[in-house]
């Protein structure tokens, strides 16, 4: 059986690799004192995913812990993810300061949906905005064909969320939805911006007046015709380690599965270090990806080593399995649905919001990771003693009587005799049968001192006993 040592050798290693990366990242507070305004500029460029969603929750969250006065949202993107584009809305609708869109290039599908959701619109000279009727794209990349009553459906669906957008920006929801029903078309005036049969897709010049503030080359340029010159801009820049991480937290179900089932046969297996190793590195890369992005603090962390810490004295300290193993399986549980769930600043418990990275998005993989550890430990169980790794840790060869091997010890006469424990099992120890001390050990169950006990299997040195 594993020691203490080797896992507390464990835990050591788990905490200083998850606390080192994270140290000085804590950022310092803003000034409240400022002569001019502070401009928070967020970057939705190339795809709309969850990648992109990270990047947007946490500048908004630096854009109010820095107290700025306006935020920018600099686009370019061919569109993306729905359900992203929705928790981005949702995350522009929680800002109280003025918002902006700038269009360097384009604004097509989702990345359309999300300027509309903003009140104030510019565009740089050359760029359009439009084209959000929804598409499914197949396996291999290319676009699917729907059934009608298939496509009708999502068509409404984002039909409805692009109303919704440019009704929480102020604009005119017509603009929205001829930018996804083609059979729509759509007249400003006399003139006839897009024909019905075609979706609305709008230049610089042609949006300017109905949808868009004014055509400028630059932020600077639009920031000084919104009524904000010399304002300092702040840009938010992602990092080649957030860029990791984030596709590090993409993988958080194949990290939990790795991590836990390391755990799981780590103890199962003393003595052999690969399983051990391997779940702290998947531990530290599942904490230190979501850290990145945004989701993970170092309580989660915390909660987690603590909770390993309560499941081992558990398991190798106090007998049976009860009050600490709960409390710790508990704490693990909570660490990792926290890592991976989205919350607002100051409050304590993830938010139960409906889309990307919330507490329903966490369960699921949590329920994915255990699942999978649970299949990895039946099938190390079944395969791991036949694999080359640990075949010369197994002993291959026959030890049976006909092959001339005998038990060191024939304790058969045992069989059935009552006796006494003299010392806690936990489940190994001492008891006492006829005068005679023997080294017994119980099915797992812990039994006092001094309890009456029972033989119930003699095999060689083997003495298994039951408490009467």
């Amino acid at each position: 059986m594993c020691d203490m040592k080797t896992y507390s050798t464990f835990i050591v290693t788990l905490l200083a690799a998850l606390i080192y990366p994270m140290i000085g990242k804590a950022a310092a507070e803003p000034s409240t004192v400022r002569n001019i305004p502070l401009i928070y500029q967020i970057p939705i460029k190339d795809q709309i995913e969850p990648a992109l969603l990270y990047v947007v929750r946490r500048g908004v969250l630096e854009a109010k812990k820095q107290k700025a006065d306006a935020v920018v949202f600099l686009m370019d993107t061919p569109g993306g993810s729905v359900k992203e584009t929705r928790e981005i809305m949702s995350l522009i609708g929680q800002i109280n300061v003025p918002v902006y869109t700038f269009i360097e290039k384009d604004a097509y599908s989702a990345g359309a949906i999300i300027a509309l959701s903003t009140p104030h619109i510019y565009m740089a000279p050359g760029s359009v905005i439009g084209a959000a009727t929804p598409l499914m794209m197949g396996p291999l990349g290319g676009v699917e064909e729907l059934p009608d009553a298939v496509e009708e459906k999502m068509t409404s669906a984002v039909a409805a969320l692009v109303r919704a957008a440019a009704e929480q920006g102020g604009h005119d929801p017509q603009i929205g939805e001829a930018m996804v029903r083609r059979e729509l078309g759509f007249t400003s005036g006399t003139n006839v911006l897009c024909k019905a049969g075609e979706l609305l897709t709008l230049t610089a010049s042609e949006a300017e007046g109905i949808l868009s503030d004014g055509t400028v080359k630059d932020v600077a340029a639009m920031l000084e015709k919104a009524g904000l010159p010399n304002a300092e801009i702040r840009e938010l820049t992602v990092t080649p380690a957030e860029r990791i991480a984030r596709v590090i937290a993409g993988f958080a179900p194949i990290l939990l599965i790795i991590g836990l089932g390391g755990i799981y046969l780590e103890i199962k297996t003393p003595g052999f270090g690969l399983p051990g190793i391997a779940g702290t590195f998947a531990l530290v890369l599942f904490f230190f990806g979501h850290h990145l992005a945004g989701l993970a603090g170092m309580e989660d962390v915390i909660l987690f080593v603590i909770g390993v810490i309560l499941l081992l004295i558990e398991v190798f300290v106090t007998p049976g399995f009860g009050l600490l193993g709960i409390s710790g399986l508990a704490l693990m549980l909570f660490s990792l649905v926290s890592a991976m769930s989205w919350q607002p600043p100051g409050e304590l418990l993830p938010t139960f919001s409906g889309s990307g990275a919330t507490l329903q998005h966490a369960l699921r993989n949590l329920a994915l990771g255990t699942a999978g550890t649970i299949l990895l430990g039946i099938l190390a169980g079944k395969y791991l003693p036949k694999s080359r790794i640990m075949r010369p840790l197994v002993l291959a060869q026959s030890t049976d009587k006909a092959e001339g091997f005998t038990a060191a010890c024939d304790r058969s006469e045992l069989l059935g005799k009552e006796g006494t424990a003299e010392m806690n099992l936990h489940p190994a120890g001492r008891a006492l049968f006829a005068g005679e001390r023997i080294n017994v050990i119980t099915r797992g169950e812990f039994i006092e001192k001094n309890s009456a006990v029972r033989v119930i299997e003699a095999t060689g040195s083997r003495i298994l006993v039951e408490k009467i």
